[in-house]
């Protein structure tokens, strides 16, 4: 900057602000410029001496018109001085009269000058606002454009709510004025004026003209309304909804270059108003099917294009189209889309592209939790970069991919970061994020008493106490149920102190208040339980910690925390029997205590201790931290007493006369309380569900519970407390925490049941993704993941590094659970399953007749000797048999099941003489419209008796209709969003492919069998040849949901790709099995 057209004194003032070395330098810099500011104005005064006396300092250059009166450029300099001066911190309201005066200037430059000033320096509540409303009035209605221009910006930032009456009618004039940077400044004037008082701008007329202005021939004015619109739709979207054509047409016309080459930015066409109106479509398009489908072909347009061009503005626009298709109605093809451009960004070398990329990662795993999956060694390179930023974006997205599988080792990493890190921001945010994954996926009670406990000895000042409050619930509470497991209860309590124990020797003033105050809670309580140190070494360690936190303020030196440690010193000298020579001495020490509350306990335990010991086992019952306190509301303890005073001639208690004023506030006060909340607890259901045992951690009061109180031992004897009884191990078969009743989206999915020996089945890859209103649900992942499910075995493997190997553990314990192909090993059933059902007797696949088994060809004997029974045959599966016709020709006779509803009657072996025809019709031949599955598979070639009616394929599927247990699927009624919310709530996966199928060639056919089978058909979604249906059994007590994906192609045949998802694993097995026949 040259300074020319600077004055001296401002340049030199700009020059010194930018040389001062520190605060107090930069001050007296400012406080010299006031004082030099009030002088030029004092001398601009009329009257002044300085004007007036030509040989006063200034006055002749005064009277040559070189005042701030006469000389409008000195007037606008001073004004920016005046603004240098509030900018510093200083008060500089001596000058704002002048530039009210600006403002009415008719110079447009001055003018802009004195409204800027205004707007940056008077407060909503200055009374100079008044006194420019009337120049801002005259201005909007004003020939020249640029007053109207200088008008509109001022009014966005000098009108208060009481005053926008006064402007609107004007404002809402000049969205029709020629120019059209008048009237992209008066749409959004118009939208503050609305922000700041929407009754005087009614909702309708500004839609209304906003839909106006969208269509405006000059995009700058189209520009500007999108941002208007963006705003309108986050508050109420409903009424843009019918713009969606519109906005679609725009970002076309944008995409194709129709805008004029100015509104480009390197290369890239009007990049802002692409993102704008992808962002528009995002809002709009959430939870509503019809709008997001006619939104898919232009956002994989702009993606594509803006992929294509590769730099920083057309990244931006890569990632607002990530964030719309993650946001809108899922589509698979532009879901795996944006996992591209996701894996694009995090395999850059740019620290701001990985940082898009871990964002959009962030947003897509929520709903799409397979495509974490493909960048599970980006995510741990991440977690190791030095980068802030980047470190905080990608401990974000581990804590939303946290399940049930990878929540030990997600909580670990963040524990981890928790200990060294020193932004107490970021650790406030850790700490509530650890809290919420360890309450919501503990996999077992012991893990989360130990997490919490670390957390507390971390970073407990940033803990909330209610999370300390559900610990010790949890401890005492244990399974939570009447008739739970008290072995398991007790174990957990004796782990407990077993590491709170161990905590003793820490040095007190290292150890918080929450921690502090929980040691004391769960030592006073179980203390006895511990099987590493007696009773006594620990009363007379928490003596040593009473009397070394003295000094170092034990738990910030809080009062409640000693009383905490004096309570559990006395419940476990009442536990031990006999009182101890520290904890005598401690409690005779806080006799003397200038805490009045520890004061007040510590006499009345010694006053017991001395004068009724035997009542210290009353007084400190052994686990009553959840009994109830009988509470006598009548006194009835003091009837002795009052007895004894009316004896004495005292008189009875009398209730006043005058009381109808309390009666009638009772009787209204019954009346209102009549219909008001019911306190009483509600009845414990008579079946448990898939909850956790950390399921009633809620409460924050130490209520009654379901655990039973430990026995105290008899006498109170030292020896009985020492050694408790021996807890056995947990019976696997009662309930257990498994998933804490919380959506199983990420979970591993439930094991099929067992398959035959012989049978080797085969992967089957999932349909693409099908997402709800309620939820997303996402399909099994590929299993070629590095480092992570089952990985099909190369020709010649890679020799790794020993880092790369240790990333892949880490990856492959961080994404547990996540890709559907990762099974957990299925654990032994309690009792045998039956691997065929009586509605599927057929294998899922065919095996093969093993080569080694030779078996005898067709003769015409009646009766062929058989060695050995010949292995089962599918009769469905009509090409796995390939021209091995004759090896088939004998077969001992079995139950066949034709996927009919009803067992079908036993068929006759299949012996080289033909079966017996039925005597009525001895001759009769098939009817044309039959089919008969045997003939074609080759099964009774050199037969040449007719085939059975009731084998007809056509007439069986017919009339099939899927059974379980004996009894035909109920439809199960449900809506789209309903079907979305149970989708992710089922967790057992069943995935079926059929790449040929003619009997399901189009949508509506497969739709037709699923009704046939039984099923509720819930939407059928002709854009994207999807269909999916519900059904249940056994009352509502299993239920199982069907997705299916067409994908036609010539010749009249479709490759079917079907998810079956259910709450019972048998009845998801047998569904899929079924609907595998039926479609093939």
């Amino acid at each position: 900057m040259s300074g020319m057209h600077l004055s001296k004194e401002f340049f030199e003032l700009i020059k010194s602000i930018g040389e001062s070395k520190s605060k107090q330098e930069e001050d007296r810099i400012i406080l010299n410029e006031i004082a030099v500011l009030k002088k030029k104005l004092e001398n601009d005064k009329p009257g002044s001496i300085s004007t007036a006396i030509p040989g006063a300092p200034g006055g002749g250059v005064a009277s040559s018109g070189n005042t701030l009166t006469t000389n409008k450029k000195k007037a606008r300099e001073f004004l920016v001085r005046v603004l240098y001066v509030e900018m510093l911190g200083h008060d500089g309201s001596f000058g704002y009269i002048k530039a009210v005066e600006l403002a009415a200037s008719q110079s447009i430059v001055h003018k802009r000058t004195g409204y800027m000033v205004c707007a940056c320096c008077l407060s909503p509540e200055h009374e100079f606002r008044f006194m420019l409303v009337n120049q801002m009035q005259r201005d909007l209605i004003s020939s020249n454009l640029l007053e109207s221009c200088g008008a509109l910006i001022a009014v966005t930032s000098l009108i208060t709510p009481d005053l926008v009456g006064t402007v609107s009618t004007q404002v809402i004039g000049l969205l029709d004025h020629n120019a059209e940077t008048v009237r992209k400044k008066a749409i959004v004037a118009l939208h503050r004026l609305y922000q700041l008082s929407p009754e005087a701008v009614p909702q309708n007329e500004l839609i209304e003209k906003v839909r106006k202005m969208l269509c405006d021939r000059d995009p700058g004015v189209m520009g500007a309304t999108l941002n208007v619109i963006e705003s309108l739709a986050r508050v109420n979207v409903a009424p843009f909804k019918d713009l969606v054509p519109s906005l679609i047409s725009i970002l076309k016309q944008i995409c194709e270059r129709r805008l004029p080459s100015e509104y480009d930015y390197h290369r890239i066409p009007a990049p802002w108003m692409q993102m704008k109106i992808v962002r528009i479509l995002s809002v709009i398009g959430k939870n509503d099917v019809q709008a997001s489908e006619g939104m898919y072909e232009i956002l994989g347009d702009c993606l594509r294009k803006a992929e294509e061009a590769g730099i920083n503005a057309s990244n931006a626009i890569v990632y607002e189209c990530i964030r719309c298709i993650t946001l809108i109605y899922p589509n698979p093809v532009l879901l795996d889309a944006a996992g591209s451009s996701i894996s694009r960004f995090l395999s850059s070398r740019s620290q701001n592209l990985r940082y898009l990329g871990v964002t959009g990662l962030a947003s897509i795993v929520e709903r799409h939790p397979k495509y974490a999956a493909d960048h599970q060694l980006a995510v741990i390179e991440c977690l190791e970069d030095k980068d802030d930023t980047l470190l905080r974006k990608t401990l974000d997205l581990l804590y939303r991919m946290t399940n049930p599988v990878n929540v030990e080792f997600i909580t670990d990493r963040l524990l981890h970061f928790l200990r060294g890190s020193t932004d107490p921001y970021l650790k406030k945010d850790l700490t509530g994020k650890i809290c919420t994954i360890a309450e919501r996926y503990a996999p077992n009670n012991g893990w989360y008493v130990r997490t919490v406990t670390e957390l507390f000895k971390i970073a407990g000042d940033l803990v909330d106490p209610a999370v300390a409050t559900n610990l010790m619930s949890l401890v005492a509470e244990g399974t939570g149920n009447e008739d739970g497991d008290e072995e398991a209860d007790m174990v957990l309590r004796k782990q407990a102190v077993e590491l709170y124990v161990t905590l003793l020797a820490s040095a007190p003033n290292r150890m918080n208040r929450v921690l502090v105050e929980t040691l004391a809670w769960v030592l006073g309580e179980y203390g006895y339980l511990s099987s590493i140190m007696s009773l006594d070494a620990i009363i007379d360690g928490m003596c040593k910690l009473l009397q070394s936190g003295n000094t170092a303020k034990l738990g910030g030196g809080a009062p409640s925390t000693r009383r905490l440690i004096l309570s559990a010193i006395m419940k476990m000298v009442s536990q031990y029997g006999s009182c101890p020579a520290a904890a005598a001495k401690v409690i005779d020490d806080y006799t003397k205590s200038s805490d009045p509350d520890a004061q007040k306990r510590c006499l009345e335990f010694q006053t017991l201790l001395t004068t009724a010991p035997h009542l210290l086992v009353e007084v400190f019952p052994v686990d009553a931290s959840l009994e109830d306190v009988d509470v006598d509301e009548n006194l009835s303890f003091l009837n002795g007493l009052v007895a004894e005073a009316v004896s004495n001639g005292a008189r009875p208690y009398q209730k006043p006369e005058d009381d109808d004023d309390d009666d009638m506030y009772s009787g209204s006060l019954s009346a209102e309380t009549a219909n008001a909340f019911k306190m009483t607890p509600y009845e414990k259901p008579t079946q448990t569900y898939a909850q956790g045992r950390m399921a009633g951690m809620g409460s924050t009061n130490m209520g009654p519970g379901g655990a039973a109180n430990t026995p105290l031992p008899p006498g109170g004897s030292p020896t009985h407390h020492a050694t408790p009884n021996p807890v056995q191990a947990v019976n696997p078969a009662q309930p257990q925490l498994q998933l804490r009743n919380v959506a199983n989206v990420w979970g591993k999915q439930a094991p099929l049941p067992p398959a035959p020996a012989a049978v080797s089945t085969p992967h089957v890859p999932a349909p693409a993704s099908y997402g709800g209103v309620g939820g997303g649900f996402a399909s099994p992942a590929p299993a070629s993941y590095g480092g992570f499910g089952a990985p099909p075995t190369p020709a010649a493997a890679p020799v790794k590094t020993a880092e790369q190997l240790e990333k892949e553990r880490l990856a492959a314990a961080l994404f547990g659970g996540i890709s559907a192909t990762t099974q957990t090993p299925a654990a032994p059933p309690a009792h045998p399953i039956p691997v065929a059902t009586p509605q599927m007797s057929t294998p899922m696949v065919s095996p093969p007749i093993p080569a080694a088994t030779p078996v005898a060809a067709p003769v015409s004997a009646p009766a062929p000797a058989v060695t050995a029974p010949a292995p089962e045959m599918d009769l469905l599966d009509m090409g796995s048999w390939g021209a091995d016709t004759g090896a088939m020709a004998v077969a001992t006779p079995s139950t066949i099941d034709m996927l009919a509803p009803t067992p079908i009657a036993e068929a006759a072996a299949p012996a080289p003489p033909p079966p017996p025809a039925p005597p009525a019709q001895p001759e009769q031949t098939p009817a044309p419209a039959s089919i008969d599955p045997f003939a074609d598979a080759g099964l009774l070639d050199g037969i040449t008796s007719a085939p059975l009616s009731s084998f007809g394929l056509s007439d069986a599927m017919g009339s099939a209709k899927f059974e379980y247990g004996g009894v035909a699927v109920a439809p199960l009624t449900i809506t789209t969003p309903q079907f979305g919310e149970r989708w992710g709530q089922c967790p057992s996966t069943h995935p079926v492919n059929v790449p040929s199928s003619s009997s399901a060639s189009t949508l509506s056919k497969f739709m037709d069998i699923c009704v046939r089978a039984g099923m509720h058909k819930v939407e059928e979604i002709a854009a994207t040849n999807e269909g999916i249906c519900a059904c249940m059994a056994g009352g509502g007590t299993a239920v199982a949901l069907v997705h299916g994906k067409i994908s036609p192609f010539s010749g009249g045949q479709s490759r079917v790709d079907v998810t079956v998802k259910s709450t019972d694993p048998q009845l998801g097995g047998t569904l899929a099995m079924y609907l595998q026949n039926m479609i093939r």
